[in-house]
């Protein structure tokens, strides 16, 4: 202040106000940033420290782990729709039962895309249709008769995004199991197709290579899947909490469940609270809001159900 002794009173305390203001100023700069290098570090700590906290995936399939493997569900899994009901289309083909057979695998299929869930009712029904249908026919013949099928009607309804999944545990040395209500034969060469281990679904009785109509236990269905699996993973000498397991349904909880690595696929309301509510790990290859809703993959869905009812509907109209 010393060097403001030469100016006026008035203009000296002008200006010393001035230099007040201006020390203040920088004062209070200096202040708000070291406030806001603070704000920083704690916002970059905060975010390390939700980082940290996040549950991150880590590598998996771990590769070389011989204990472990893949149990993958079928029906809206691995393909889109159920694999009982497009073998059913394919044996109509080949004239193996008559149009009102037909009209109801129609009404299955396209309530069970519009749905995206199976319905025991319906799915029992289909069963006991497919079993009256194949009832004297030779397990071999079958098995040839599913491989057109597949080709036919099943091979461009596979979901790429989880064929990728079952690629990858391939790829890491693991096998990988389809586990199914639909009969074993038909699991059996999707399984092959796709090139993975093998497959788990249910059998049906024959007596000297022919079908008898009747099944084996019961179908692969919800309990029964799980089972299958524990069986399995002991007679493999896997350990389940080293293994993954795949399902749409909330009726394969019991099986995702005894798994480590349980993921939900295109998942039920169900199926997506329970695996939410549990931090399981979800994927969904639907596309389109109303697919990923109600499980039809888009364009392809609402075409297999125009078609399926336009179906019934003629045929209801021809009979009445």
């Amino acid at each position: 202040m010393a060097a403001l002794g030469w100016l006026t009173p008035r203009r000296r305390s002008a200006t010393a106000r001035s230099v007040l203001a201006g020390e203040a100023a920088a004062e209070a700069a200096r202040k708000s940033s070291l406030q806001l290098e603070r704000e920083r570090e704690e916002a970059a700590a905060a975010t390390g420290a939700a980082e940290a906290e996040a549950p991150a995936e880590p590598e998996f399939p771990v590769v070389g782990d011989v204990r472990a493997a893949a149990f993958f569900d079928l029906d809206n899994t691995v393909m889109q729709g159920a694999a009982i009901f497009h073998f059913g289309r394919g044996l109509y083909k080949r004239k193996f039962f008559q149009r009102r057979e037909l009209a109801r695998f129609a009404w299955q299929q396209a309530w069970f895309r519009l749905a995206g869930v199976e319905d025991p009712e319906h799915m029992q029904d289909a069963r006991d249709s497919a079993l009256s249908i194949v009832q004297g026919h030779r397990v071999s013949e079958l098995m040839s008769i599913g491989e057109e099928i597949y080709d036919e009607y099943m091979a461009d309804r596979i979901w790429p995004g989880t064929r990728g999944l079952a690629q990858a545990h391939l790829d890491a040395g693991q096998k990988v199991w389809l586990v199914t209500a639909a009969p074993v034969e038909t699991a059996t060469i999707i399984a092959r197709r796709l090139g993975l281990t093998g497959a788990l679904g249910t059998v049906a009785e024959s007596v000297d290579g022919v079908y008898t109509g009747k099944l084996v236990g019961e179908p692969l269905h919800g309990p029964a899947k799980a089972e299958a699996v524990r069986a399995l993973a002991a007679a493999e000498g896997l350990d389940l909490s080293r293994c993954a397991a795949y399902s749409d349904s909330h009726n394969d909880i019991p099986m995702l469940s005894l798994v480590g690595h349980p993921y939900a696929i295109n998942p039920d309301t169900k199926l997506r609270k329970h695996a939410k509510d549990r931090e399981w790990r979800l994927r969904d290859y639907r596309t389109g809001r109303k697919a990923a809703k109600v499980g039809i993959p888009a364009a392809a869905g609402l075409g297999a159900l125009a078609g399926g009812t336009a179906a019934a509907v003629a045929l209801h109209r021809r009979r009445h």
